[in-house]
């Protein structure tokens, strides 16, 4: 008898408590809990990063805030991953060591967590166990199963998961393709076996649940990539997600029936391939052409495979449309094709990329102009497919912004499951005993990971970045004596501000308000460093909201002599 098989104890509970990717697309982290509430056992699934947009300047990446399970991980009895993607892997070498358990993945996520590992000197620390494909894990009270579906990258699972209190299918991320290019396809047996033993509850993708019909199947991008290309004079660049094996593949085959050599532009690709070939992938395709090589080729044989199709400014594709790439160029006449789509939130960069390019006189292809790419993530019609396979009781609506859980659990309701809970992170729901409902609400915030430094969102480095970007900022160093009494005139530096006043600098502007300030301050008063910078601040702040109706951050250094 399994563990999953035993009676459960009466006051057991199995609860879901999503710390990351609900109500947002990415960072995704997730946690089921089983047993009484003083003493529960924890599963995590995923621990991912998302990127930031403008509003947060300086940071690297973002990823989710653990310390509400740094405080249970006694009781965390390990983290599955469903597949290999950022959002999904991408924190686990930044947050391991404040979890400290044991990870677990399929051959290839295991290979491309391990190159991060080796990164940040956790190889030989961090406990990975590497689980087949289908393979079966017993965790304490959580007996999990492996699923293989399909995806926009190599080895996705579905995590059947058995409790004694009731059966949990996990999608993580997915799609329906009858033909992938890459990998198995969706182990349609093994998930009608599961809804066949009774489910529970259902933890979904809910990405595309806004568009009709199905995502596309990757065999349609290959036949027409391979139509595309062979039109094409020049050089050619393709760029796409790294991490979409199949489409790596799909642009290779693609490259060799059109008498193009392959050349790989930018690390992500090398460190993908390189997981890709270790663990059996790509054996069918040949070997790309080195870039220094590829400078020798004509033309017309070339096709480069580069990373930055969102517009990253260090990604490989940036700098060849700045032509300051060290082997490559592309000039008028030659071709870029972005087979990917547009992340919500990169419009800016990649529109810009594209005039970028175009300035140029190179030709920009796009999903709006050529059928070059499909979703990796599930439209209606195969959201409708799963829940018809799987007949959950309940519906929990994940990997998606608040408009997509809303309408996932509509859509469930149409299909009839009995019960529907949208969530938010950080609310912790009980699955089983009895109906669903919210029982806590615990932290969940966010850590952003600036250069080496993991801060958390909301503290002061960032305020002041946003604010140093809006408004400038504004030094002041103050030489007073022991009654306070300036003994020179203030120095003032200003960045990021306008001249205010006719005939002044802005420097000068400060430098008569603060030393005003000090002026008329009591005796008593000026003998206090802090008062006498805080009566600067105020009057050099002041004075510019005054002339120019905003704040710039104010610091004052107060000298004593």
């Amino acid at each position: 008898m399994t563990r999953s098989e035993r009676p459960a104890s009466i006051n057991d509970e199995l609860v879901f408590l999503p710390l990351g990717g609900t109500g947002e697309i990415g960072m995704n982290f997730n946690l089921y809990g089983y047993g009484p509430a003083t003493k529960r056992k924890w599963l995590a699934i995923d621990l991912g990063i998302t990127f930031p947009d403008a509003s947060e300047p300086g940071i690297d990446v973002i990823m989710p805030d653990p310390i509400f399970i740094e405080g249970e991980r006694e009781n965390l009895l390990g983290l599955v991953l469903t597949h290999a993607h950022e959002d999904h892997i991408g924190a686990v070498a930044h947050l391991w060591e404040r979890l400290r358990c044991p990870v677990y993945a399929t051959p290839f996520t295991a290979a491309m967590l391990r190159g991060k590992l080796a990164e940040a000197g956790l190889l030989n620390d961090v406990p990975l166990h590497e689980v087949p494909l289908g393979g079966h894990l017993q965790l304490g009270p959580f007996d999990l199963t492996f699923v293989t579906l399909t995806h926009s990258i190599p080895e996705p699972n579905a995590i059947a998961i058995r409790t004694p209190l009731g059966n949990v299918m996990h999608t993580g991320d997915w799609k329906i393709d009858d033909a992938p290019q890459i990998g198995d396809v969706t182990d349609i047996k093994t998930l009608t076996a599961f809804g066949d033993e009774g489910v529970r509850a259902i933890v979904c993708d809910s990405t595309n649940v806004l568009s009709p019909g199905r995502s596309g199947s990757e065999a349609d991008v290959r036949k027409n990539l391979t139509a595309l290309i062979g039109t094409l004079k020049g050089r050619v660049a393709v760029t796409t997600f790294a991490s979409n094996l199949a489409r790596l593949s799909t642009i290779m085959k693609a490259a060799e029936a059109n008498g193009r050599h392959t050349v790989l532009v930018g690390r992500s690709m090398h460190k993908v391939t390189s997981a890709a070939r270790e663990t059996g992938y790509l054996k069918d395709v040949p070997t790309p052409v080195s870039e220094e090589d590829a400078g020798f080729l004509p033309p017309d044989n070339v096709l480069y495979l580069c990373t930055g199709s969102q517009g990253e400014a260090r990604a490989a594709l940036s700098r060849i449309a700045d032509d300051s790439h060290r082997h490559i160029a592309l000039s008028k006449g030659d071709t870029v094709i972005f087979s990917s789509k547009i992340i919500p939130g990169n419009e800016l960069p990649i529109f810009e990329l594209h005039n970028r390019l175009s300035e140029r006189g190179i030709d920009v292809l796009t999903e709006k102009d050529h059928d070059v790419h499909v979703s990796g993530h599930p439209c209606r019609d195969e959201l409708i497919q799963m829940y018809q396979w799987i007949r959950p009781e309940l519906s929990i609506p994940v990997h998606g912004e608040p408009r997509h859980l809303l309408a996932h659990a509509e859509l469930a309701n149409e299909l009839q499951v009995p019960e529907q809970l949208v969530l938010r992170n950080g609310l912790m729901a009980r699955i089983a005993p009895g109906p669903a409902q919210v029982i806590d609400d615990v932290p969940a915030g966010r850590l952003h990971l600036d250069g080496r430094v993991l801060v958390r969102a909301g503290e002061a480095p960032l305020r002041e970045r946003r604010q140093m970007s809006f408004a400038g900022h504004v030094v002041v160093s103050l030489v007073v004596d022991d009654d306070g009494k300036l003994l020179a005139d203030p120095e003032v530096a200003c960045e990021g501000i306008p001249d205010l006043e006719e005939g002044l600098s802005v420097e000068d502007t400060c430098r008569e308000a603060a030393d005003d300030a000090v002026s008329r301050m009591r005796k008593s008063a000026a003998r206090d460093d802090a008062a006498v910078a805080e009566a600067a601040r105020r009057a050099v702040r002041g004075r510019l909201r005054f002339l120019w109706d905003k704040k710039p951050p104010v610091r004052v250094l107060v000298t004593r002599v």
